[in-house]
């Protein structure tokens, strides 16, 4: 895309990949699944006409980033290092941080492990989960929505990746980029499955046909197992912040869903998104927004509103 910069950064002993334009008080943006940098494109051009410099990573596992073998590499810990090490790389001391799903979830824990290189943020979709410390991620899953979970069923390795193969990497992504349920997102075996993600989607207009071709070439290089490896480290995650338990997020935020996104509408989970409650997790939160007839890739869906929101959020600090 016209202007902006592709360079590869060493950060926590891996190769990073990072889109970037702009000069300015540099904004890191951080996508989620099965996405790349290339979600942020809207966010990119914008925030460098505003007078920011936009930096948008491949996370490790993704796009033409680094993708560690080891299952277990996956970790929070794993992908704030990396972070920190593309902070170090880049010259950046403190920077505004947006994030999106488990774009999301990472901007969450790198405030909370290192408050000290973040000036705000802007999360998008994922609220902060503080750390419960009776019970595990996937063990919760499991009890309240079974097996069929998405979460559940990427947790095998290879398993739904080939499943994903036999019915097409193209029909995958489109589903879930612009099919995805008002609520829990269940991906049944067998044909149940493929019948669910092979139905013909027309697409939606914030998203064009070369669009979703770049997204297509680009997991045909790559595969999911990258980006599905961050749930398999689900429970690990949460047996390492075992220190962090009842820890805040001690930096400036706001946070941003759609009222048909399926975060929004998981039972159990809305609950969670209001200011009052969000706030006692977050003692510097300054907003939710809930945006009307949007959903789970909101960065996508409403680009100027999302572009705004960041804006008027960051020129505070």
């Amino acid at each position: 895309m016209e202007g902006i910069e592709h360079t590869t950064v060493r950060a926590n002993g891996i190769n990073i990949h990072l889109a970037e334009k702009g000069q300015g008080p540099i904004i890191l943006l951080l996508h989620g699944f099965p996405e790349f940098w290339y979600s942020w494109r809207h966010q990119i051009h914008a925030l460098a006409s505003l007078g920011y410099r936009a930096v948008a990573p491949d996370l490790r596992g993704y796009g033409d980033s680094d993708a560690p073998a080891d299952v277990n590499s996956y970790t929070y810990f794993h992908v704030v290092g990396d972070l920190i090490g593309v902070l170090d790389a880049i010259g950046a001391d403190k920077v505004f941080v947006v994030g999106h799903d488990w774009g999301a979830m990472i901007g969450w824990n790198l405030c909370l492990f290192r408050p000290d290189r973040v000036k705000a943020l802007v999360n998008l979709s994922v609220s902060y989960s503080p750390r419960n410390a009776m019970n595990k991620p996937l063990q919760t899953f499991r009890a309240l929505y079974g097996d069929d979970h998405y979460i559940c069923r990427f947790q095998e390795p290879g398993a739904i990746e080939t499943e994903f193969a036999e019915i097409g990497i193209d029909k995958v992504l489109k589903y879930i980029l612009t099919s995805l349920p008002a609520g829990p997102l269940y991906l049944p075996k067998g044909k149940a499955l493929r019948d669910q993600l092979g139905i013909p989607i027309s697409l939606p207009s914030w998203l064009s046909e070369e669009e979703l071709d770049y997204y297509v070439t680009k997991y045909e290089n790559t595969g999911f197992t990258g980006g599905l490896n961050y749930y398999r480290n689900l429970d690990l995650s949460w047996e390492l912040t075992a220190p962090w338990t009842g820890s805040q997020v001690e930096v400036p935020a706001k946070f941003i869903v759609g009222d048909l996104d399926l975060t929004y509408n998981t039972p159990g989970i809305k609950e969670s998104m209001s200011f009052d409650e969000l706030k006692k997790h977050v003692p510097l939160l300054e907003e939710v927004v809930v945006m009307k007839g949007v959903g789970h890739f909101l960065q996508e869906e409403k680009p100027d509103e999302i572009n705004q929101h960041i804006h008027d959020f960051f020129q505070k600090f």
